[in-house]
């Protein structure tokens, strides 16, 4: 299943979406542990599978929450995105 978590406002549309197909498989959960504002956490899905989700009181911060991370300019790949060794996590912006 496409997770897609957050919002779209006048600044733009914020998502990161988590590909909870992929997460099926993968124990150590890293994204969860890489995030640096603690975004990710763990949760079982409505078919009763541990899988990653968006922490719900900072669903409709993303643009801030991720803000350390997502430098302007030249950056590297995302904590959350390089720790997940499926490529099941992603950012719209």
């Amino acid at each position: 299943m496409i997770a897609n978590y957050g919002y779209t406002d006048a600044e733009g549309a914020f998502y990161i979406t988590i590909d909870t197909g992929k997460c099926e498989g993968c124990e150590a959960k890293p994204c969860v542990a890489a995030c640096p504002r603690s975004l990710f956490v763990e949760e079982e899905d409505p078919y009763g599978e541990d899988v990653v989700a968006i922490d719900d009181a900072k669903r409709k911060k993303l643009n801030y929450e991720c803000a350390g991370c997502k430098p302007s300019g030249e950056r590297a790949p995302l904590p959350c995105v390089a720790a997940c060794p499926y490529d099941a996590v992603t950012h719209s912006w």
